[in-house]
């Protein structure tokens, strides 16, 4: 399944989608996509795939991504966000570790981490972790000083 349709399964909004589209085509973190500049576009993308994909029933309004990048790895944190929430996630993109699970080795015996991305792209995913969810409507509530409903 690529990007396309994993956001035509979900229920993201019609900002997220157009600026989903938007990177993919120009490769630039925009106002709802959002990432450190020197995070290769082809990893977030896979990143915003794997969000997409274990979350089509959030109404996302905006991904911000806070990643580190090797040649075989992209890890990091990510807050996805919804009118209602904020949810944080720990993650950790290794196409190396995934060649090795596959027993792949490329010509000079190492793990094929080029043939893990290609034929594998956003499961590649050793650690995707729910660091925590922070409901953005009580915290409204509670910036404006009122109670919060029990």
């Amino acid at each position: 399944m690529n990007i396309i349709q994993l956001l035509e399964r979900s229920r993201a909004s019609d900002a997220f989608r157009e600026a989903v589209v938007r990177f993919l085509r120009d490769g630039q973190p925009n106002d709802r996509v959002a990432y450190n500049g020197y995070a290769p576009p082809v990893k977030v993308e896979r990143t915003l795939m794997q969000a997409l994909e274990q979350y089509p029933e959030l109404e996302l309004e905006s991904i911000e991504i806070r990643g580190t990048s090797g040649c075989e790895y992209f890890r990091g944190t990510m807050e996805l966000r919804t009118m209602a929430e904020e949810r944080r996630i720990k993650f950790h993109w290794d196409c190396k570790w995934r060649a090795e699970q596959q027993g792949w080795r490329d010509y000079f015996g190492f793990p094929d981490q080029a043939r893990a991305a290609r034929e594998f792209g956003h499961d590649c995913f050793r650690a995707w972790t729910e660091d925590g969810v922070t409901s953005l409507l009580a915290a409204a509530v509670e910036d404006a000083g009122e109670a919060v409903p029990a």
